[in-house]
């Protein structure tokens, strides 16, 4: 087995993780100058650039690994409850190129395999047609009318939690005219005052969530029935459930609720 300088060594099966277990209850990934399991054959092992400059390993496996007392495997999003914030950012960059190799074998113009040039770069030997890392950008909203704001279940949800406005950007499109759009089709009514948030990476499998706040104009709810399965204006102090901590839509929530309640 080659031998690397010590790294982490960030291992998936489809989108499941390989984590070490911890004495404290909690995991964290695999360290070493060699990875804790053989590749599959003809396997790449891809050397990853994390944006605190560090770089780290990641394959992929083609069989779970079974649970022991050193081991397990969880979902990616699961992670974010066993993993320290860093290196649940990084597996969620390492599962992203995992992802774009697996689909980007072959050259979308004619059909040629393609070959890896660069970390993030494959090249088409007989087009020449370059492929990187694709990003699927998407807005998320938070519209707050007094001390309400509009919480959402879309029907796509794992869960039965309420979550906020969001939708991808199209070609063409500046993001606040998205926010507009996406929240006239969704729920019909009109919002003024948007203003930027933050971003966040959102690999799943790669996307990148970019969150506004903005206020209610006019309009009654009218939902989009194919996306949505119900939507309303919350109360402050009558919430439904929310998103996971892990999401953006909670922070956006959880400032929100930080403000109004100043």
């Amino acid at each position: 087995m080659e031998i690397f300088q010590p790294t982490q060594w960030y291992i998936f099966f489809k989108d499941n993780l390989l984590m070490q277990k911890e004495e404290n209850g909690t995991c964290s990934i695999p360290y070493g100058t060699k990875p804790p399991v053989t590749p599959p054959e003809g396997q790449i092992i891809h050397r990853v650039l994390l944006p605190t400059g560090v770089t780290v390993r990641t394959f992929a496996i083609d069989y779970p690994m079974a649970e022991t007392d050193r081991w397990m495997m969880t979902g990616l999003r699961a992670s974010f409850d066993h993993l320290s914030l860093e290196d649940y950012r990084a597996a969620g960059k390492a599962y992203q190129i995992i992802y774009w190799d697996l689909h980007s074998r072959y050259c979308p113009a004619c059909g040629t395999p393609t070959e890896q040039r660069t970390d993030i770069m494959k090249k088409c030997p007989t087009c020449g047609y370059e492929l990187y890392p694709p990003i699927s950008t998407a807005i998320i909203v938070l519209v707050s009318r007094g001390d309400e704001i509009l919480l959402v279940h879309a029907r796509n949800f794992r869960g039965t939690f309420f979550g906020l406005v969001a939708g991808f950007l199209e070609a063409g499109e500046t993001l606040e005219q998205c926010v507009r759009r996406e929240v006239r089709e969704e729920t019909g009514l009109t919002i003024r005052n948007i203003t930027y948030f933050d971003s966040q990476p959102w690999p799943y499998p790669s996307g990148l969530m970019v969150g506004f706040f903005a206020d209610y104009e006019s309009g009654e709810i009218k939902l989009q029935d194919d996306e949505l399965s119900a939507g309303a204006f919350y109360h402050k102090d009558n919430l439904p459930e929310l998103p996971q901590k892990l999401s953006i839509a909670r922070r956006l929530i959880d400032t929100w609720l930080n403000n109004v309640l100043i």
